[in-house]
Formats: structure tokens, C-alpha cells, sequence
């Protein structure tokens, strides 16, 4: 009996070490065009982009950050691993002209179409991409604190100050200005993780929302998104 349970124990801890069991990747963005996506200008609306806010250039998505909105996933998706590739472009433009450049993946995205829709956001801004953001009536824990609305920062981060170029001095995940960079979200059931670059930058668990839409800022900073792809969770 005692030999069965450590077996069992044993079986148990290598399956959770070896990590979740993941299935086919889909690219959610073809490199060519935003078919499966649909975007969201805030004077504008739905499909409605008469400046070019969103556009496909060289196999790259280019969020100019001139006007506020979104590009959105048209499926809604739950237990995923997703892999985004992203690079900020060099112009900022009011009210952010000359501040910290932004944007940032909201997923588990639901209800109307607005400036921003309830989800919770994988933040990604100079100097504190990884930080979490509850947008709406969302909620999640994150080291044993349950949190409504608010922000979490990413671990171990150092002081932030919003000017453009911003860089960590406790250590900065992103890599320098111009180069590509690396983001993997996993939201496995009300658990969820953030990396960037390869390192844990967030975690935690209790989401309130587990599935929803997948949606990509445009907030007053250039940013340039050359992969996006999933993976479905299919279990341990």
C-alpha cells in the first residue's frame, strides 16, 4: 500500500514537472492578412479604420498607437498556451506622446465592443511588460491576495517612470528597443502565467473569467506583432 501511494505520488510530480499536455499549434495570424480578427477604433467602431491604425506590412501587423482601439480575435478561447512575438516602433502621439510606449493582450475578453472590454491584461509597457491588469468586473489571486480591479506588478520589479525608452534597473526582461521579443501567456483553467522572454514575470490563479476573445492595443505607441499562435491545453 505505502509502495502504491509513492508510486502514485511519484507519477503525479513528474506529470506536473513535465508541464501541460498541449495540442496542434493554429496561427492566429496567417502573416498576410487580419482574417479571424476584426478591430475596434474608439471614433470609429467596429471595422472602421480610415487612417490605418491596423495594417499588414512585411508579414507584420502594425498597431500605429495613433488612434485608440484594438484588433480582436473573432473566436472566443479557454485553456491555451499563446506565443506573441512583438517589437516597439519608435513614434508615441498624444495624450502619450513621449511617455512609456504601450499596449498590451487583453484576454478572456467579453461583452460590448469599448474602450476596454472586461478581461484581464497581459500589460505590455517599457519598463513593466508582465505587469497584470483587471479591466472590469475581473478578479484574480496572486500571492495568496485576491484582487478586484487594480494591477499587479510583475515580480520583482524595480521603479517605473513613464518616459519612452523606460528600462528596469532591477533588471529589464524585454530586450533593447527595436528588437523582437518574446511574450507566452498560459491560461489554464483559472490559472494563469506570464512570460517574457523566458522568464516568469506573473502568475497566479482564481481568475474570475476563463475564456473569451484575445484582443491587441493600440494606445499611443507604435508596436509591430510578427507571431501569434495557440496551442490548446488538453490536460496533464
Amino acid at each position: 500500500m505505502i509502495k502504491t501511494a509513492f508510486s502514485l505520488l511519484t507519477c503525479a510530480t513528474l506529470a506536473l514537472a513535465a508541464g501541460p499536455r498541449l495540442g496542434p499549434k493554429e496561427k492566429l495570424f496567417n502573416g498576410k492578412s487580419l482574417d479571424g480578427f476584426y478591430t475596434y477604433i474608439e471614433k470609429h467602431g467596429k471595422n472602421s479604420d480610415p487612417k490605418g491604425v491596423f495594417r499588414v506590412e512585411n508579414g507584420q501587423i502594425r498597431a500605429s498607437g495613433e488612434e485608440y482601439g484594438y484588433f480582436i480575435t473573432e473566436k472566443e478561447y479557454e485553456n491555451y498556451n499563446l506565443l506573441v512575438e512583438f517589437r516597439w516602433g519608435s513614434k508615441t502621439f498624444p495624450p502619450r506622446e513621449g511617455n512609456a510606449r504601450d499596449s498590451g493582450i487583453l484576454y478572456h475578453a467579453g461583452g460590448e465592443d469599448k474602450l476596454w472590454p472586461q478581461s484581464i491584461e497581459f500589460q505590455m509597457i517599457e519598463g513593466g511588460t508582465g505587469d497584470l491588469i483587471l479591466v472590469g468586473d475581473t478578479a484574480v489571486t496572486v500571492k495568496g491576495e485576491t484582487k478586484r480591479r487594480g494591477r499587479s506588478d510583475r515580480f520583482g520589479k524595480g521603479k517605473w517612470e513613464d518616459v519612452a525608452g523606460y528600462r528596469d534597473p532591477n533588471g529589464e526582461p524585454e530586450k533593447p528597443h527595436g528588437q523582437w521579443n518574446k511574450l507566452e501567456l498560459w491560461a489554464d483553467g483559472d490559472n494563469f502565467r506570464f512570460q517574457v522572454n523566458g522568464k516568469l514575470v506573473n502568475e497566479g490563479s482564481k481568475s474570475s473569467v476563463t475564456r473569451g476573445k484575445i484582443l491587441f492595443q493600440s494606445e499611443g505607441a507604435e508596436v509591430f506583432f510578427r507571431k501569434i499562435e495557440i496551442q490548446p491545453i488538453l490536460g496533464r
